[in-house]
């Protein structure tokens, strides 16, 4: 819940030159979401709000990831054609603010579609993986009960932007290697041609 909170108040602190939606969809984006996870919590009815949390979460995930790819090619055409106009500050804040939002948008994702989500997790459904993480690789050193939290599918969601590759956690699907792929890109992009820009401007 704390992540959506960030992800729609980075979304509306996001300037108008890298924003792609208006300042107020974010906002009821993330109310929309909040609600069922609210319910899931709270309700003695999971089974009927579980559904609802998945889809609106990837949802969620697809419209902001979609948005974030937007606003970093706007960036980055900006930076191009009107470089002389855009201080080397606004980079930087622009650059840092989508790599957290890459970073916390692609957690969500992961979080959301591994082993069947959250809640199959915590049932011990065991759905085919889509990641293999080093604690169930040593089942001496953890509870037997392990699995992994949102706490974990964060450090893949940094890890993954930061070392461009994986570190840890190793992907078993082709969906997971896609997703940290594109992950890997977005971030890759927003460091070397955005982030580094800004520093360049900034030291001259």
């Amino acid at each position: 819940m704390f992540a959506v909170l960030a992800v729609a108040l980075l979304l509306t602190m996001m300037p108008d030159r890298v924003r792609v939606l208006p300042v107020w969809i974010p906002g009821v984006l993330g109310i929309v979401l909040i609600m069922p996870m609210a319910a899931v919590m709270l309700s003695r009815q999971k089974e009927r709000w579980l559904p609802i949390e998945r889809t609106i979460t990837l949802v969620f995930c697809v419209a902001v990831g979609s948005g974030m790819i937007a606003g970093l090619a706007l960036l980055i055409a900006e930076m191009v054609r009107r470089s002389g106009e855009v201080s080397g500050i606004q980079l930087l804040t622009s650059s840092v603010a989508l790599w957290v939002l890459n970073v916390l948008t692609f957690s969500l994702l992961y979080w959301q579609l591994d082993r069947g989500g959250p809640e199959a997790r915590a049932n011990q459904a065991r759905p085919r993986p889509d990641w293999l993480f080093p604690q169930e690789g040593a089942p001496r050193d953890v509870p037997p009960d392990w699995r992994p939290t949102f706490v974990d599918y964060l450090f893949l969601g940094y890890s993954t932007a930061t070392a461009f590759s994986t570190t840890d956690v190793m992907p078993l699907t082709s969906r997971a290697k896609m997703l940290m792929m594109l992950e890997s890109t977005i971030s890759l992009a927003t460091i070397v041609a955005v982030m580094s820009r800004a520093i360049n401007i900034l030291g001259s």
